[in-house]
């Protein structure tokens, strides 16, 4: 199971010339087409006199969760060694907006794909890259009874905190490494029956406490 990804760290940028033409180009952490489309509006506020503001950018551990725009340029030549070099690099979210000024001279198909690809990969090398990890989040609601044996196996299965809530009833909002879900949540279990692990395979549900994993 694939629980962890590598994406950038903060922006960073490149800038590739070529026959007078200039390829800047922008890469910056994303995680939804919506921050992906407001990358985008920042980029051509910054750059209106640009010829061009072609793009791509992957999303999360799915293949097909892509998007390219070559924007006016020739088919082919801009989206996609844009992407190419989001790929080679094995990142994922991740967004490369590569801003175009026109400089006198056509440069022709080959030269196109490879402004767009060198300008990609200066503002990648660039970056800050780092590694992040999937967790599947998982909400506690559990009755007061419970939480000295709750808060005491939270404690040691040691997930990472989101949020906690005590009103008419305990709340904790945490997150585990999707491939280590299940003998966690096992482990949970044992802890706050005090039991052991065997034994708490055989339990459906902890009376008075509820899991919702997702």
């Amino acid at each position: 199971m694939q629980d962890s990804f590598h994406t950038i760290h903060t922006d960073a940028s490149g800038l590739f010339k070529d026959r007078g033409s200039k390829f800047y180009a922008y890469a910056r952490s994303v995680a939804t087409e919506a921050e992906a489309q407001d990358f985008l509006a920042e980029i051509k506020k910054e750059n209106k006199k640009a010829g061009h503001h072609c793009y791509a950018y992957r999303l999360g551990l799915d293949d097909n969760n892509f998007r390219s725009n070559d924007d006016g340029e020739p088919s082919g030549t801009a989206g996609r060694p844009i992407l190419g070099q989001i790929d080679s690099a094995g990142l994922t979210n991740v967004m490369v907006i590569v801003v175009r000024y026109w400089g006198g001279t056509k440069l022709g198909t080959s030269g196109l794909i490879n402004a767009y690809r060198e300008s990609t990969r200066l503002a990648l090398d660039a970056a800050v890259r780092i590694e992040k990890i999937v967790e599947d989040r998982i909400l506690l609601t559990f009755d007061y009874s419970l939480m000295s044996e709750v808060m005491n196996a939270v404690k040691k299965i040691d997930p990472t905190i989101y949020r906690q809530e005590f009103t008419e009833h305990g709340e904790i909002e945490m997150g585990i490494r999707r491939s280590e879900t299940e003998k966690t949540m096992l482990r949970f279990k044992a802890l706050v029956l005090g039991v052991s692990l065997d034994e708490a395979k055989a339990v459906k549900d902890i009376a008075g406490c509820r899991v919702v994993i997702g």
